[in-house]
């Protein structure tokens, strides 16, 4: 994975809002780097040893201090980093002038961006040649494969931030299609456990309330997957007072929601009787034009999957009979019966959309977890084929235990007595 750059982005500011912004967002980026000592233990170790040498990352994640963190540290390993955004929402316009103005990372981001200049950021963020991709949600890498098949050959390997873009991912490993290996970053136990529980059920609390500054106490609250995403949102919501309700499709999910006191009834069902809906599946059309006409007037609906495609807003638009904003982030939906339904951030990630996204504490696993990734796949080039990878399991406890370092908490260690036990069948009643 190494090589000479070429035909390398030399401009900073191309895509971004305002240059301007940029000693806002170095304090964003600064506050974000206290809470995430892991990455910044990384960082250390890569400006020493430059284990990234001669990479050349595009990246396609959700342009947020946090974010800023990662991309400084690959360029800290040496790598040649561009950056773009993966929702036309989710940009911080102050930290995208600060990586752009301060620590000479190309970034081609502006928040509220129209869907033409999503996808000519992508594209921008793929003229630096990239041997190595980070997404979240693949769409760089589905632009990759359909539009510029020639970079293809220079591609040695990528990672993979959020279990909608796994699943795209291993969709095209599966027909034969992906051309280079992908580690799935998603699935590290220190991601999705974390980033998915924590970090989502904090932030989509924290993006519904800014947006509407709704009382939750009280409130009947629907939560569509109880994945990682449905149980943190739910434990939280169930935390601020609401009356939580689940719905799922998968009947071992439906049984744990059940056990954790949780009432689980089809969409149906809940479409009559929640006041706050959130899906959090990864798929389509999870709230649907029956479940809207079923729904209570005044009702509020977000999204905390990672694409705006699990409320099917075509049809609310073709059942409504006007489309108001009435507050900044809050479209009313006004029926023919003068029933309102209010969709928060256009459907889109509700937390990123309306609010910060996940917290930089948990953040810290993730980009970590992204981090040494990289450096695993620059190591192992060559020897990997095209297809989805899981993180090493070394990789995921050494995240873990530096975690629990950076939060002065230790923990035991097996005895050598203990170790032969686990590692025998002599030993019995």
């Amino acid at each position: 994975m190494s090589g000479v750059r070429s035909n390398s982005l030399k401009t900073t500011n191309a895509g971004v809002r305002d240059l301007g912004l940029a000693k806002e967002g170095l304090g964003l980026i600064d506050w974000a780097a206290r809470e995430m000592p892991v990455l910044l233990l990384i960082r250390d170790r890569f400006r020493e040893q430059r284990p990234l040498s001669g990479l050349r990352v595009s990246a396609c994640l959700h342009v947020t201090s946090e974010t800023a963190n990662l991309m400084i540290t690959l360029k800290a390993g040496g790598a040649d980093v561009v950056l773009c955004a993966s929702n036309p929402l989710s940009t911080n316009d102050a930290v995208a002038a600060a990586l752009s103005a301060e620590h000479g990372i190309p970034t081609f981001a502006i928040k509220g961006e129209d869907n033409e200049t999503y996808y000519s950021h992508i594209a921008s963020a793929l003229e630096n040649r990239p041997n190595f991709t980070m997404d979240d949600g693949a769409d760089l890498v589905t632009m990759l494969h359909r539009e510029r098949t020639e970079l293809l050959g220079e591609v040695t390997g990528g990672t993979e931030e959020t279990t909608t873009g796994v699943v795209r991912l291993r969709s095209m490993a599966k027909q034969g299609v992906l051309k280079y290996p992908i580690v799935a970053v998603n699935e590290a136990l220190t991601k999705h456990m974390f980033d998915n529980r924590y970090g989502t059920g904090q932030s989509t609390l924290d993006g519904i309330i800014r947006a509407t500054n709704v009382l939750l106490a009280g409130k009947v609250f629907v939560v569509a997957g109880y994945g990682w995403c449905g149980r943190g949102l739910a434990s939280r919501a169930r935390g601020m007072g609401s009356q939580v309700v689940v719905t799922e499709v998968d009947p071992l999910r439906a049984l744990e929601a059940v056990m954790d006191g949780f009432q689980v009834m089809p969409m149906a069902e809940a479409a009559r009787v929640g006041d706050i809906f959130v899906t959090v599946t990864g798929d389509v059309n999870v709230l649907d034009r029956a479940h809207f006409e079923a729904m209570k007037d005044g009702v509020i609906l977000a999204n905390s999957g990672h694409f705006n495609s699990e409320i099917n807003l075509a049809a609310m638009d073709d059942l409504a009979s006007s489309v108001q904003a009435v507050r900044g982030m809050v479209q009313e939906y006004r029926l023919e019966d003068g029933r309102r339904l209010h969709v928060i951030g256009e459907g889109r990630l509700v937390n990123l959309a309306a609010a910060e996204g996940h917290p930089a504490a948990v953040m810290d696993m993730s980009f970590a977890n992204q981090a040494l990734a990289a450096e695993w796949m620059v190591a192992n080039s060559g020897r990997l084929e095209p297809q989805v990878y899981d993180v090493p399991k070394d990789l995921d406890a050494e995240v873990a235990r530096l975690k629990l370092a950076a939060m002065d908490v230790a923990i035991d260690s097996l005895t050598p007595e203990q170790e032969h036990y686990i590692n025998s069948w002599e030993e019995g009643t």
